[in-house]
């Protein structure tokens, strides 16, 4: 527990004051007291821990990295998404923050239970939606009169754009969202209670010009099978991982047994153009490698070492007679 160290200059002032009645000992302690009582609002039950939220932000700003490439790529423009903040609260707090008409998309994420709901600012889905028709990616807002096509557009657009969280949990849980429900009017979905704990994603994107929210609203629901994968002691021994003895053999094994290719370069040159076209049969081409010096003896691409050519029986062959430095289990650079 931290402390405020005083100076005796200040040791002298407050001893002064309680000594000429300008402060009371009883009222300071009675301060003290009350500060230790903090106040806990049940409707505000907070259900998740400090490390689990930090965690869970972690795992939404590589989401955001993957939502910024994929819609980039999709509407042919720079966008920018980042993580702006994770809250744990009330799920009809959350209903109340959004606008009245907005973008709803709801998803299943089997195998999880419950429902995740992902809600567009209207500036933001309009922005995408006009550069999917081909225009700059101007915001509108005229969210009560979605045509067919417009509902059809978006809903895939983001249907497609959810699938990263996909790859964002897969060192959780290995999910399938799927695109359920689509709505533009809060007070149509009900996911969960109103007072059931939800953890709110808020995350600032950016289209040109416009500039909005996309939340993502997650119940307690959904997330407590894999809430012990959340905290710090899980990830601290999943990063810690050792593999076991039956499996480094494995591994070894694999790797003896693994083909590689290995050729011998009987020597290189340079030809232009014109000289390369007027090749015949019986030209000769001088390479740089003297018949008195080694050959180099590559490994796939790596040249590891240097070798004299010969025959064996009827065969040509090459024989090993030196490490190239760099190329070696020895080398330390």
């Amino acid at each position: 527990m931290s402390s405020e160290v005083l100076s005796q200059t200040e040791i002298d002032a407050l001893l002064s004051a309680i000594s000429t009645g300008e402060m009371d000992a009883e009222e300071l302690k009675k301060e003290d007291a009350l500060k230790k009582i903090r106040t806990y609002d049940f409707k505000r039950a907070l259900r998740f821990s400090k490390d689990q939220v930090r965690n869970l932000t972690r795992l939404h700003e590589n989401f955001a990295r993957l939502l910024t490439t994929y819609f980039s790529a999709q509407l042919r423009t720079y966008i920018q998404i980042s993580v702006a903040s994770v809250d744990q609260i009330p799920y009809e707090e959350f209903i109340r923050s959004i606008p009245k008409m907005t973008i709803l998309n709801v998803y299943e994420v089997p195998p999880l239970d419950g429902r995740i709901l992902m809600e567009i600012n209207p500036h933001i889905a309009y922005a995408m939606m006009d550069r999917v028709l081909g225009g700059r990616g101007v915001s509108t807002s005229k969210v009560e009169t979605l045509t067919e096509i417009e509902t059809k557009i978006m809903s895939n657009l983001f249907e497609k754009g959810f699938e990263n969280l996909q790859e964002a949990w897969a060192t959780l849980i290995d999910i399938e969202p799927v695109l359920t429900e689509f709505e533009v009017n809060p007070q149509f979905i009900q996911m969960v209670s109103p007072n059931e704990t939800v953890i709110v994603i808020s995350l600032n994107t950016q289209i040109g010009d416009t500039s909005g929210m996309i939340n993502i609203c997650i119940p307690h629901v959904v997330l407590e099978p894999i809430i012990p994968k959340l905290s710090d002691h899980y990830w601290l021994a999943a990063s810690k991982k050792e593999r076991l003895p039956e499996e480094v053999l494995i591994l070894e094994n694999r790797i003896k047994h693994a083909s590689l290719p290995v050729s011998a370069e009987l020597g290189v040159t340079e030809l232009s153009i014109q000289d390369f076209l007027q090749l015949a049969v019986g030209d000769v081409i001088e390479l740089n490698q003297h018949i008195d010096r080694p050959l180099s003896i590559k490994v796939g691409e790596v040249p590891k070492y240097l070798g004299q050519p010969g025959k064996v029986g009827k065969k040509i062959a090459i024989q090993i007679i030196d490490t190239l430095k760099g190329g070696g289990e020895d080398d330390e650079s």
